[in-house]
């Protein structure tokens, strides 16, 4: 925890619409500082990480029929956590000074003699309509804009909104937080004098993997958003630059728009891979059946290391292997120049990469990645006599050192790390699949599909069942054959067994 002081501070801080890579730097500096964080239902979950791991977190969250605190609980809260001398995160989807509320929250520190400071978000209504290709002001319809908040009741006795002003005087209108109130929100446009015939876009979601978007006129959009079962969170947009959505929508027309995809890989490598599927439109669920530990005991490790020298070859099949090794290396007192003249073999470019990041260049990359194109590589060597170090997971295949034993090697198989069944979303992801809810499952390697049905236990048979209309991609022919013999149907297989392949064979699939 920070260090106490009198008084703490606080950041009334815009979260943004969703996308999580619409969160400011700013935003994410005073998350990762936070003491406690107070976040909004509209603040992306993923936000949560960047809090120190002793964060307290308050969720403070508002949805139509749900408000978990009343706004002066809130207010109370937020001075009671800064009078302590904790430094707070307000955390508020969108911006806090727009329909956000932050004014009062900030009027409220303000009595309590609070230091505070307001980091803006990118509000969801002009980041929203964007991400629908809908530009707020146009050179050739409108060069003006309004947001209204939606809440507002038009039939009500009083209002705070000139609707007869509103619905001619703006080119463009911004309801926020309307959904439920759009018909009487076209109602009252109509009945002040806008065209019924003007463009309208109800957006669900927007800026999430999820988002979608109608459109209609102030006439009809109300219909066509009942039959499409819109519900909140939304926002609405009135007026002609609806029109230019046919040409600019482009956020809904990428390849993955609308797939949901489960990762299973280890969280700390599933990072690139979920990036790269996101930013081709899918929604990534994150489910990691496997956890990277060091292993119980570096002794055996500690023991090669030492007498590296005495290898002819050193042999890295995964990442991992390569990362675990050097840690210890170094841990050691020792560094790179203590390989000597040993040559190294990577299985798959991402192996080799990781190798080069220590500046050593393989020896030896073969062109297919697996066990079985480094036994092709090593029968074209004389290997009576070779003595090689094979650092890997404590779960592997055998094949690859069997093998080179058959030809005359020694082969030291060392355990430098471990994989385990992780705790898991288990109940979230079966809800999920028997709602028909997944797209495709991801598996990585053999160890991430036997985990993965592993964790189910006995409803195994009930999951098989689930999976008969989800797609499953699988990296390579040996994880493939692994979910076969687990009674799965393979969808996706790359030519090569690499993280770009599998993710180019994805978007193949559903092109």
């Amino acid at each position: 925890m920070a260090e106490k002081r009198k008084k703490g501070m606080v950041y009334l801080v815009g979260a943004g619409p969703g996308d999580p890579g619409l969160l400011t730097i700013k935003a994410k500096e005073c998350i990762e500082r936070a003491d406690v964080l107070l976040y909004d239902y509209l603040a992306n979950y993923k936000f949560l990480e960047y809090a120190p791991p002793d964060a307290e977190h308050i969720y403070v969250g508002k949805k139509a029929g749900d408000h978990t605190k009343r706004q002066d609980e809130i207010n109370s809260i937020i001075c009671e956590k800064a009078i302590e001398g904790l430094t707070v995160v307000r955390l508020k989807g969108g911006d806090p000074f727009i329909f956000g509320r932050g004014g009062e929250e900030a009027q409220e520190l303000l009595k309590a003699g609070v230091s505070f400071e307001i980091v803006p978000g990118i509000t969801s209504a002009i980041a929203v309509p964007a991400y629908a290709g809908i530009p707020l002001t146009h050179r050739d319809h409108t060069a003006t804009v309004a947001f209204i908040t939606g809440h507002e009741d038009p039939s009500k006795g009083e209002s705070n909104i000139a609707w007869d002003k509103l619905a001619t005087g703006i080119g463009t209108l911004v309801f926020l937080m309307g959904i439920g109130n759009l018909n009487n929100i076209c109602l009252a446009l109509i009945e002040n004098g806008r065209s019924p015939d003007t463009p309208v876009a109800v957006i669900f979601r927007g800026t999430h993997p999820e988002q979608k978007t109608i459109t209609g006129t102030l006439e009809t959009i109300y219909e066509i958003s009942q039959k499409a079962g819109i519900k909140p969170p939304g926002i609405i947009v009135v007026g002609d630059v609806v029109g230019l959505r046919n040409e600019l929508n482009w956020f809904e027309k990428r390849p993955l728009f609308g797939k949901s995809i489960v990762v299973t890989r280890a969280r700390e490598q599933a990072s690139g891979f979920m990036a790269g599927l996101r930013e081709l439109g899918a929604n990534c669920i994150e489910f990691p059946t496997i956890e990277i530990r060091p292993p119980d005991d570096w002794a055996p490790l500690d023991r090669a290391i030492e007498r590296i020298r005495d290898y002819n070859w050193l042999i890295f099949t995964s990442v991992n292997g390569v990362k675990f090794f050097f840690k210890r290396l170094f841990e050691d007192g020792k560094d790179v120049r203590a390989l000597g003249e040993i040559k190294v073999c990577a299985i798959g470019p991402k192996t080799a990469d990781e190798v080069k990041g220590y500046g050593i260049i393989p020896d030896m990359v073969p062109t297919e990645y697996r066990a079985e194109a480094v036994i092709i590589g090593f029968r074209r060597l004389k290997t009576d006599s070779l003595k090689i170090l094979l650092p890997r997971a404590k779960e592997a295949r055998e094949i690859l050192p069997d093998e080179l034993r058959k030809m005359g090697a020694k082969v030291d198989v060392v355990e430098s790390y471990v994989t385990i069944m992780p705790e898991n979303r288990v109940a979230a992801i079966s809800k999920m699949l028997e709602a028909g809810e997944i797209s495709m499952i991801t598996f990585t390697s053999s160890s991430t599909v036997t985990n993965f049905m592993g964790m189910f236990g006995t409803n195994a048979n009930q999951v098989k069942e689930w999976l008969k209309d989800v797609d499953i991609a699988s990296i390579g022919p040996i994880t493939s054959e692994t979910a076969r013999r687990l009674g799965l149907k393979i969808t996706v297989e790359p030519e090569s067994y690499t993280i770009d392949a599998l993710t180019n064979a994805i978007v193949g699939h559903y092109s």
